[in-house]
């Protein structure tokens, strides 16, 4: 099925183009005659999801493959999006379009879930994979690492399945393969049954906080923080797996539901359209922002902790360093915000993850913590990000590929250890670059 549409726009209104055609391909062999039909025509073709990146790593401006209809296609009675689920091994085959919030709803029926999970849950599988969507938690890798096995439509149209048993020396590339790789028809994740998390929320001191970030990622479960420029204040976020639910979970969430929607989401838009029209009254708006998070305590499904509703719409750069620099590098950015004089309105926010062992993973041989600056949608990003990068940069900062970086395909070379074998994997694979488009190009090469 061929459309016509408007152009095609991100999430963050960072990125826009308009596609020669969009197709809705339902079945894996109309995918196949996508990527053929494309090869005829001499266009390239990529498949979108969501739109929450904010860099052009979506950008289809030949043929734009919307997935939505293959999650349509569920086999053996199980629910659109989900292929096959063996709950002995607890590994579970989806297709690559089926956005995440649904899949989690999906695994919950058979006592399933994920093991870790960002922030946001709007995502689509293959996009949250491609672009290496990351939780929280020194013990526990990105997305991508739950991943093990992937069925790819390559440039030449055929369907390549990469597994540990198929094409095994092609998974450390595919797992978080950029797109640039194939079209992802279907997913094999490994999950775990599903657990509650106990969530602690305290406003704490930054500098308290920085002298024990490394510990705490280290002893426990998911830990992370924000601090709000031009305040001492940071709000840390502690949560602990448990196997079971407390009684009272349920009760909390009207409360939640203040926080998270009316105060996060309605009261902070308002907060930072004040602070664009009046930047001088950015600091006294964070301290109140600050004092306003309070404190609180709560259980929940692991997947209503972790991920949470964002309305208010930002733009975002994120590096992840090695997590011993990041003290030093909160620390920068603290002392570069004072430097410049800079009104910062959203606060900063730093995570933690295990190492793992994925060729174009931001956390690949090493333990990573993350650090990511955000400014609101109507001010201007440039300068800030330009220069929090360049200490990101000085403390052995790779940054994310979903989130806005400056970097190119020769300075990413140095950062990636596995960078060229990735591109030999690319050279098999997709000869042609059906699969490019201008921000490949500006990573990865041509």
């Amino acid at each position: 099925m061929i459309l016509r549409t408007p152009p095609w726009r991100n999430w963050a209104r960072t990125e826009s183009v308009r596609p020669v055609r969009v197709e809705r391909p339902a079945t894996v062999p109309a995918v196949q005659r996508a990527v053929r039909a494309a090869a005829r025509a001499g266009l390239p073709v990529k498949a979108v999801g969501t739109g929450h990146s904010f860099t052009g790593i979506a950008l289809a401006p030949g043929v734009q493959l919307d997935l939505h209809d293959l999650c349509l296609s569920g086999e053996n009675g199980e629910p659109g999006g989900v292929l096959r689920v063996d709950t002995g091994s607890g590994r579970v085959t989806v297709t690559g379009g089926l956005p995440l919030h649904r899949l989690i709803r999906l695994l919950a029926t058979h006592n399933l879930t994920l093991t870790n999970l960002g922030d946001i849950d709007r995502q689509t599988v293959a996009g949250a994979i491609s672009t290496g969507t990351h939780g929280t938690g020194g013990r526990f890798a990105g997305l991508a690492s739950q991943v093990v096995a992937l069925t790819l439509v390559i440039g030449d149209g055929s369907v390549l399945r990469v597994s540990a048993t198929e094409n095994a020396e092609l998974l450390p590339a595919a797992r978080l393969g950029l797109g640039a790789l194939g079209i992802i028809v279907d997913v094999t994740l490994q999950c775990v049954p599903s657990f509650v998390l106990n969530a602690e929320q305290y406003a704490e001191d930054l500098d308290h906080v920085l002298a024990t970030y490394l510990q705490r990622c280290a002893s426990t479960d998911h830990f992370e923080f924000f601090w709000f420029p031009h305040t001492d204040v940071a709000m840390t976020k502690t949560n602990t797996r448990l196997a079971a639910a407390a009684p009272g979970a349920r009760s909390a969430r009207v409360a939640r539901w203040i926080d998270d929607e009316v105060l996060a989401n309605g009261v902070y838009r308002a907060v930072c359209d004040l602070g664009t029209a009046i930047p001088a009254l950015v600091p006294p708006l964070a301290r109140i922002s600050a004092r306003a998070t309070g404190n609180r305590e709560f259980t929940d499904a692991s997947a209503r902790v972790f991920a949470t509703s964002r309305t208010v719409r930002f733009r975002e750069l994120e590096y992840a360093l090695p997590r011993k620099n990041v003290p030093d590098a909160v620390r920068a950015v603290r002392a570069l915000i004072e430097a410049r004089g800079w009104r910062i309105s959203f606060p900063v926010e730093v995570r933690c993850s295990a190492a793992d062992d994925l060729w174009l993973s931001t956390a690949t041989g090493r333990e990573t913590g993350y650090i990511s600056v955000h400014r609101y949608i109507r001010e201007d990003p440039d300068a800030y990000f330009r220069a929090v990068e360049q200490i990101m940069l000085e403390h052995g900062g790779r940054p994310h590929w979903g989130k806005l970086h400056y970097q190119n395909a020769d300075a990413l070379r140095e950062s990636y250890p596995h960078f060229d074998d990735f591109l030999a994997v690319r050279d098999r694979l997709d000869p042609e670059r059906r699969f490019t488009n201008s921000y490949l190009k500006r990573v990865l090469g041509p």
